[in-house]
């Protein structure tokens, strides 16, 4: 019995230690990879004219951040219609049902099952024999053909040695928080989209407004000029001059008509609905001031950015994605066990402990030949992480250079307003004069239309100027990470 028991243990060590030997040298067969740690090193202020502080506007949720109340309804329609967001919503129900599979695969299977079987088998076979010799034994006829019944219970289970199924389940989580900071960032960037349509309704509105007062003015030089006419101080020419000027207007008005309605029916796109009017206050535009933003730190975009959080979860959803596939090159174990009734006849099903069968089995299984499949996938692993490693990279440089870019546009545009505003007082000024000189004539009509025509392009480009200005400001609170709270 002593003598058993050591050849048992003999043999069990020797068991113990092939497979030991045996992963040590799956382990050292691994193909060599290079794992990158991203950079993400930020200067400590963005520019000279944003010093370094605490606050930043990106911690303002939106609603308190836009004022002017017709605006904040169509960003509140916005984001409970659009059907990108909408779409992302159902990406993110995915990406949570994945988590649960994963969760899934590293705990117990149990299963149960009834089954049921009729057949019948050669006399002069092995199964025919055996059926013969218990006939012959009992007494009594083996039915035929033969019925197979069984019910039970069976289960099974993947042992995570390696932790391969849990940092699965740990990479789908990262997947899955990384889908949700990306509808994050498609909710900043829908607001800003928002804002930007609206103040160009604005601007558009008082583009058209300001043609309209031109042609007015235009339209009275040419009433001067036919009654100059009439009197021989003027001839046809400076008449058709103008009135092809008025012409020329006019076929503008209708240019920037189309382009309120491209830009209103893109609004109603953004809103989820179908083309209608939409309601703003565009006399108040000229009279808006941009605001001056708090920028933070640019250690700050790290946090507040969506784009660059989503980037982070998805590098280390990517690094968890190499553990895993280094896991393959692993032994996997197994255990599989079942309890249940088995018996030919249903009268016998539950006779206990006759009709019991159960069962208990391990596999330990361990890739040695032909392991191209899982090399493949451990490398595609390993590349997929430097990817997603450089990707984070660019965003967090995409991200503060937008917020630079930002920063100089607003500094350029306040200097540039205050230009264009001095360039339009004199310009209009020069109008009136013109007007007065050509009327008193000491002035060539051609002076009024260029007076006229230069005092226009003054006014529309001050409006440009100014809608800029204001989509400068969404553009940096966007940058800055605002928008998506």
């Amino acid at each position: 019995m002593k003598s058993r028991m050591t050849t048992s243990m003999k043999g069990s060590s020797r068991l113990s230690l092939a497979i030991g030997t045996a992963c040590l040298l799956q382990a050292c067969a691994i193909p060599q990879v290079t794992d990158r740690v991203a950079d993400t090193t930020l200067p400590a202020q963005f520019a000279d004219t944003a010093p370094a502080t605490e606050a930043n506007a990106a911690d303002v949720d939106w609603e308190t951040f836009f004022e002017d109340p017709n605006l904040s309804a169509l960003i509140g329609t916005a984001l409970d219609n659009n059907k990108e967001a909408q779409i992302l919503l159902q990406r993110i129900a995915m990406a949570a049902n994945e988590v649960q599979a994963r969760r899934g695969e590293y705990l117990p299977s149990v299963g149960a099952g009834v089954g049921a079987e009729l057949g019948k088998v050669g006399e002069f076979t092995r199964n025919g024999a055996v059926e013969r010799g218990i006939e012959i034994r009992h007494g009594e006829e083996f039915p035929e053909p033969l019925a197979n019944l069984e019910a039970g219970l069976y289960a099974s289970w993947e042992v995570d040695v390696w932790q391969k199924l849990r940092k699965a389940t740990q990479a789908a989580m990262f997947e899955y928080l990384a889908s949700v900071e990306g509808r994050n960032f498609l909710v900043t960037n829908l607001v800003a989209e928002v804002a930007n349509d609206y103040y160009e309704l604005m601007a558009l509105d008082n583009q058209l407004a300001n043609l309209d007062d031109n042609i007015a003015i235009q339209r009275n030089a040419l009433d001067v000029t036919r009654e100059l006419l009439n009197f021989g101080r003027a001839n046809s020419l400076a008449v058709n001059r103008f009135e092809a000027e008025v012409s020329k207007n006019e076929s503008e008005r209708y240019a920037i008509q189309q382009r309120i309605a491209a830009t209103e029916n893109h609004l109603n796109l953004l809103l989820g609905r179908t083309p209608q009017p939409i309601v703003r206050s565009s006399d108040a535009l000229m009279q808006l001031a941009p605001k001056m933003l708090d920028t933070g730190i640019p250690s700050q975009l790290l946090s507040n950015r969506p784009d660059i959080r989503r980037a982070e979860l998805e590098l280390a959803a990517a690094d968890l994605n190499v553990d895993v596939a280094r896991a393959n090159f692993y032994p996997s174990f197994e255990l599989r066990a079942g309890v249940g009734f088995e018996a030919f006849d249903a009268k016998y099903l539950l006779d206990t402990p006759a009709s019991t069968l159960y069962s208990l089995a391990g596999d330990v299984v361990l890739p040695l030949v032909n392991r191209n499949a899982i090399t493949a996938l451990y490398k595609d692993a390993n590349a997929e992480q430097i990817a997603a490693a450089y990707d984070y990279e660019q965003t967090i440089i995409a991200a503060f250079a937008d917020v630079a870019t930002q920063l100089a546009a607003l500094d350029n545009l306040e200097k540039n307003y205050a230009l264009k505003t001095s360039q339009v007082d004199a310009l209009n000024a020069s109008v009136d004069v013109a007007g007065q000189l050509f009327t008193s004539a000491r002035a060539d009509y051609l002076e009024v239309l260029l007076a006229q025509r230069e005092a226009l392009e003054a006014r529309s480009e001050l409006i440009e100027t100014r809608q800029q200005q204001m989509s400068a400001v969404v553009n940096l609170y966007r940058a800055l990470g605002g928008g998506w709270r």
